[in-house]
């Protein structure tokens, strides 16, 4: 009604004024007056939109401001203060501990994986890959690193915690606002614009049982002068790593295991017939000073007498040591009403180091017979097949402190832009151009083949004496392989490589918006319309050693010994259009529609793909929201599926063409004759440009209820229906697809068969037993292609809760609820739908997980508990068996860890903090399944043996 009074009173002046230029005789004092009355109402019109602005804001999820916080989208939101509070020590830990995230993921404690050094989360067990990534509503970078080798996503290292204001998380596709990737989720990471005098804040933290030290220091301050306004802020931090050595549990090999605790197999003779023979005449008395004297005399049952230590798993790392520095600032320059130009740059560089310690610092025979099969090599003393082993102790190494592995990154993200209204109408615009680059520098320790070789060849070895039966003959000196290897010796055949790899990505974007471009009986209607465009980029240039091969005893074999890499690079185009419409139909019933259309340009040729959604928001009284969204998503091939240059593997399969010949179907594959029931190949991988985008039928629905308004709850059902996931092709159905197109089981005319015949390799045929088969399996190459499918359905639920008590304070309660009640997953289209909530051999994931927090804060004071409770999730044996039925499988117990912290405001400008994780330095739930043979008896993916960390802060505010 107000806006209809303000229309009408400006267009009754702007009348009264036309009248009065055609009519003279009413004089110069009613002209004047006509006049003075359109000011006015001119200057109440703008001072009514400017109020209007005020109390709206742009939500993370729509790109129209709105007063409503609460829409059509969930939206779980994170404060700076929730992060110290809770004891959250970065923001990928917060992030990793929201209910949202109940999938397993790599990170710091999987140092043999290609990216230890990365942090990132799984959104309801879907793909790393699959939440869009923002800073202040951009796009992040790409990490330049693979995840699991293969995979473009974001890390969540590289922003600063200090420099934060909230997170904003929201479940659920995403695509028509934001593009690609967006199909599990959004979580954007909002920095601040704003301090109020210039910041310090101290941080020093420990572990309560060793290793971890942290120390952490920024700085932040605003500047403001005339038009122009400028946030500065900078963030240092160091962190020791935890070794495996400083926790029980991973000091040593599993004491409590389904079999007795197995040292390692530090120098093992071990025969194909003989299985382990003990040749050292010292009795291993000459070793026992290794591995800090451990090393001992060892026994397997079942196999024999051998030299090792029971603590050789406590040398790898735990968590990376680190050094981070962060530099951020926001500036505008007000040129004028209308028009703001901003820039934002953050920029971080970091170092990280790290080892897999004895696990992947060895030496062992197969190289020298590699010529053969399975790495054997012949003794006729023995009258066997023979392999040798023997893993570099840290009095070797010189300490494997002294030999990790270190990884450098240097990004930045930098935005110029400017935004404004067009003159005195509703229409706002922006205007803004991203550039985000990404270097990475791994620099990794290596065992060189030919100088190693050459030293166990002088030492052990001995010269190559011929072949029997295609396999290498050597007579060792046995006794020398119970000798250990100096240090001096060591370094001369180890060293470094260094993989270098980057990305980068360039977005213009404008936007256009209107909040209230039309009246409806609800309210004013609003439009946002927006149009990108830019490019991206990706390269792994990795050390040219690592792709390199020499000469060993007329065997080709790495450059670098037991280590490969995977390199590729490429670019492409996109841009993009977006539409969204907010539609307020009648006061309780509200509609947001939006749209987008996103085309990629790809070695000539054009990738699109077009998303929308549908919101609705029903308010039947002010208390209580119903709300649903149906949609679509997608995600577009990343760089690394187009573009990963080929990279081999070795693998085994099931011969089954040969077998069905021999007379075994592939329902009794396993009776089949050796090789042909697994026959080892080496395989090849190798990006696919004309790769389509994944897609995605995504809708959610539910109920804010706020009874009071200190007490509201929420809970909301999703569903993910994803298809055309890029997977490479599977070699095993690759195999048992050339023996049904034989069969005339599948049309050997189509293109399943066409590829099965193209992508299997074969040496010559031969005969067995009057029976024509084919060569044996010798390469098999498995390309990326759109072949899996994948449904989710889950809960999300919320309560939030306030009550003031007086003098005594106030009370803030918060609880966070995520359940999974469907996840299945189709790998190949032939292939069955697995239900990966009752398959644990393919699925370790949380089924369901709840965190809670109760805040209590009076005058100077405040203290939070927080409460985390991971689901249950299969034992080994069951994931190992793929089964619950079988005699030891099963369920872990809940894992439920508490973080505390306490705040005093010593000083009006000066408070101090102390903050506690895992409060009661609780352990992984104990899995009595894992044999004694391993040294990390516990989920690395799932769990962590990090224990209790505290953390003494100061926040000092300079008076301005």
């Amino acid at each position: 009604m107000l806006k209809s009074k303000l229309t009408l009173a400006v267009v009754a002046a702007l009348a009264l004024g036309c009248t009065s230029a055609y009519a003279d005789d009413l004089g110069m004092q009613s002209t004047v007056s006509t006049q003075q009355d359109a000011s006015s109402a001119k200057a109440q019109a703008t001072q009514t939109k400017k109020a209007k602005k005020l109390q709206t804001v742009v939500v993370t999820g729509s790109l129209i401001p709105q007063s409503e916080i609460e829409t059509s989208t969930p939206v779980t939101t994170i404060t700076a203060e929730d992060i110290k509070a809770n004891g959250f020590a970065t923001v990928a830990e917060a992030l990793q501990q929201s209910s949202f995230a109940t999938g397993s993921v790599q990170g710091s404690q999987f140092t043999n994986s290609f990216t230890p050094t990365a942090q990132t989360l799984s959104m309801f067990g879907l793909p790393v890959g699959f939440v869009k990534y923002l800073i202040d509503g951009r796009p992040m970078g790409n990490f330049p690193g693979l995840y699991n080798g293969s995979d473009t996503f974001n890390s969540l290292n590289g922003i600063p915690t200090d420099l934060v204001d909230h997170i904003d998380i929201l479940p659920g596709g995403q695509s028509s606002i934001y593009g690609s990737d967006a199909i599990a989720g959004v979580v954007n990471i909002v920095l601040k614009k704003h301090v109020d005098a210039p910041a310090v804040d101290l941080r020093y933290g420990w572990d309560s049982d060793g290793g971890g030290a942290d120390r952490r220091v920024s700085f932040a301050d605003s500047f403001h002068k005339g038009r122009f306004n400028s946030l500065v802020g900078v963030q240092f931090e160091s962190q020791q790593p935890i070794w495996r050595r400083d926790r029980s549990l991973t000091r040593q090999f599993n004491q409590d295991g389904t079999g007795p605790q197995t040292a390692s197999r530090d120098y093992l003779v071990l025969g194909y017939f003989s299985h382990y023979l003990f040749l050292d005449p010292n009795n291993c008395s000459g070793l026992t000073g290794q591995w800090y004297g451990t090393e001992r005399k060892q026994y397997r049952k079942g196999s024999g007498y051998y030299c090792g230590s029971m603590y050789t798993p406590g040398y790898g790392t735990l968590t990376t040591g680190k050094k981070e520095v962060n530099f951020y600032t926001h500036s505008t320059f007000d040129v004028n009403d209308n028009l703001q130009l901003y820039g934002d740059l953050l920029y971080t560089y970091e170092e990280q180091k790290y080892t897999n310690g004895a696990s992947t610092t060895w030496w062992g025979s197969s190289v020298a017979a590699a010529a053969a099969g399975g790495g054997y090599f012949w003794d006729p003393r023995m009258n066997d097949f023979m392999l040798l082993q023997h893993a570099f102790s840290p009095e070797e190494v010189g300490g494997y402190k002294s030999i990790m592995s270190k990884e450098t990154e240097n990004a930045y993200m930098l935005t110029l832009g400017g935004r404004g209204t067009f003159g005195q109408s509703n229409w706002d615009y922006d205007a803004s151009f991203t550039h985000s680059d990404d270097h990475l520098l791994d620099r990794d320790f290596q065992r060189f083949t030919t100088p190693m070789e050459t030293y166990f060849a002088n030492h052990v070895m001995g010269p190559m004496l011929g072949t029997y039966y295609g396999y290498p003959v050597y007579e060792p000196n046995y006794a020398g392989l119970y000798n250990p290897v100096s240090n001096s010796d060591f370094r001369k055949f180890t060293g470094y490589t260094d993989t270098r790899s980057k990305t980068w990505d360039n977005l213009v974007r404008v936007q256009f918006t209107n909040d209230a471009l039309f009246t409806l009986p609800g309210g004013d209607a609003g439009v946002a319309l927006v149009a990108e465009a830019g490019n991206e980029g990706w390269d792994i240039t990795p050390d040219p050693r690592l792709l390199e091969k020499v000469d060993w005893n007329g065997t080709m074999v790495p450059y670098v010994w037991g280590t490969s890499a995977t390199p590729g690079a490429g670019h492409r185009t996109r841009y993009a259009t977006t539409a969204e419409m907010r539609l307020p139909v009648f006061s309780q019933l509200t509609f947001d529609i939006s749209g987008r259309y996103d085309s990629y340009g790809v070695q000539n040729q054009r990738i699109s793909h077009k998303t929308y959604n549908i919101g609705v928001e029903y308010r039947p009284f002010s208390s209580l929201l119903l709300r649903a969204r149906y949609g679509t998503a997608f995600k577009a091939p990343t760089l690394s599926d187009e573009f990963q240059r080929p990279s081999a593997y070795y693998n085994s399969v099931p011969d089954y063409l040969n077998c069905a010949r021999l007379g075994y179907d592939p329902s009794n594959i396993t009776s089949c004759p050796s090789p042909y029931n697994s026959v080892q190949y080496k395989g090849e991988t190798y990006g696919n440009p004309a790769l389509q985008p994944i897609t995605a039928k995504v809708w959610t629905y539910g109920v804010v209820w706020s009874p009071t308004p200190k007490l509201s709850f929420n809970v909301d059902y999703l569903h993910f229906g994803i298809s055309n996931e890029v997977n490479q092709v599977s070699a095993d159905q690759l195999s048992l697809n050339e023996y049904q197109c034989e069969a005339g089981i599948l049309d050997s005319n189509s293109a399943t068969c066409a590829r099965a015949f193209e992508y299997i390799t074969r040496g010559p045929g031969k005969t067995a037993n009057g029976v024509a088969l084919l060569g044996n399996i010798t390469n098999i190459t498995t390309l990326k292609f759109n072949v899996a499918n994948e449904e989710v359905n889950a809960i999300d639920a919320g309560v939030k809760y306030l009550q003031d008590l007086g003098s005594a304070g106030r009370l803030m309660f918060n609880l966070s609820y995520s359940d999974l009640l469907k996840h299945t997953y189709q790998d190949y289209p032939t292939d069955p739908t697995i239900d990966l909530l009752r398959h644990p051999g393919w699925s370790t994931d949380f089924r369901s997980k709840v965190n809670a927090s109760l805040t209590w804060s009076r005058d100077k004071w405040s203290a939070t508990l927080y409460a985390n409770r991971y689901g249950s999730t299969p034992n080994y044996k069951a994931s190992v068996d793929d089964s619950y039925a079988k005699t030891g499988d099963g369920t872990l117990a809940p894992w439920i860890i508490y973080n505390a912290s306490v705040k005093y405001n010593v000083l009006k400008n000066l408070s101090l903090s102390f903050m506690v994780n895992n409060l009661f330095n609780k352990m992984p739930p104990k899995d009595g399944s894992y044999p004694g043979t391993t040294g990390t008896p516990y989920n690395i993916f799932n769990y962590n043996v990090y224990g209790r960390a505290m953390y003494l802060e100061a926040n000092y505010k300079f008076s301005k």
